[in-house]
């Protein structure tokens, strides 16, 4: 049975706390970005550290301009991974499993259970394709089939190999706000790892549809969210 939190999650480190322990824990994130959450785990947990894998050479280059102690960061996508067997207790996908090449996912998740010890567990949280905040997304970057292909993926290869084992799923909605459109399109539209072919055309119609809902405290939506944890099994 589906259930759908009703408490809006704020900080969703806390939802990955209540899930896996992560005191001591060795960490890869992949597709870190700028390892927002992740600086704040290792804050919260000090005895734990964490590997940001980053495909996007300019955020990348970015993460090393802010070193952390016990953050280390390495260029490179989940489909080939230069780490050995085991190395890891836990691995991250923050909305990241749709970025990963349609083509290479099921790679992908291969290698994530290479990586990770046996017993480790595989945190996917991915945005679900529906709501106010995805209609305005969709009208410049449609990711309807990459969200599709990233569940299919994990569905795959939970039934197809003996590495991966269902743990839980969640469902819940996280803020998101904007101070302005002008704010919205420079994080959202213009991202360094992506080119979303951007007009005038196209960038008037995402105004029109973003602007009603501005306010005095900029513009708020509710993100619907969904959460997959896997385990590694001893297979």
């Amino acid at each position: 049975m589906k259930t759908i939190d009703p408490t809006p999650v704020t900080d969703e480190l806390e939802v990955l706390a209540e899930l896996v322990h992560l005191p001591g824990a060795n960490i890869i994130e992949l597709g870190c970005g700028s390892a927002r959450l992740a600086r704040k785990l290792l804050q919260r947990y000090p005895d734990s550290q964490l590997t940001g894998l980053e495909v996007d050479a300019r955020q990348h280059a970015k993460n090393l301009l802010a070193p952390q102690e016990r953050l280390h960061f390495v260029a490179g996508g989940a489909q080939a991974m230069a780490f050995p067997d085991a190395s890891f207790d836990l691995a991250l996908m923050l909305k990241s499993l749709h970025h990963v090449p349609i083509e290479v996912m099921a790679q992908a998740l291969a290698e994530v259970a290479r990586v990770l010890r046996p017993g480790g567990h595989l945190y996917v949280s991915e945005p679900v394709y529906a709501g106010v905040l995805n209609d305005i997304v969709k009208l410049y970057n449609d990711e309807g089939l990459v969200r599709a292909a990233a569940q299919a993926a994990l569905d795959s290869a939970l039934a197809s190999t003996p590495h991966w084992q269902a743990v839980t799923q969640r469902w819940f909605d996280m803020p998101a706000s904007w101070s302005s459109f002008d704010a919205f399109e420079q994080r959202m539209m213009r991202p360094s790892f992506a080119d979303h072919q951007l007009d005038a055309a196209k960038i008037a119609r995402v105004r029109a549809a973003f602007e009603p809902h501005c306010g005095p405290q900029g513009a708020q939506f509710m993100r619907p969210m969904h959460v997959r944890l896997l385990r590694r099994t001893t297979a």
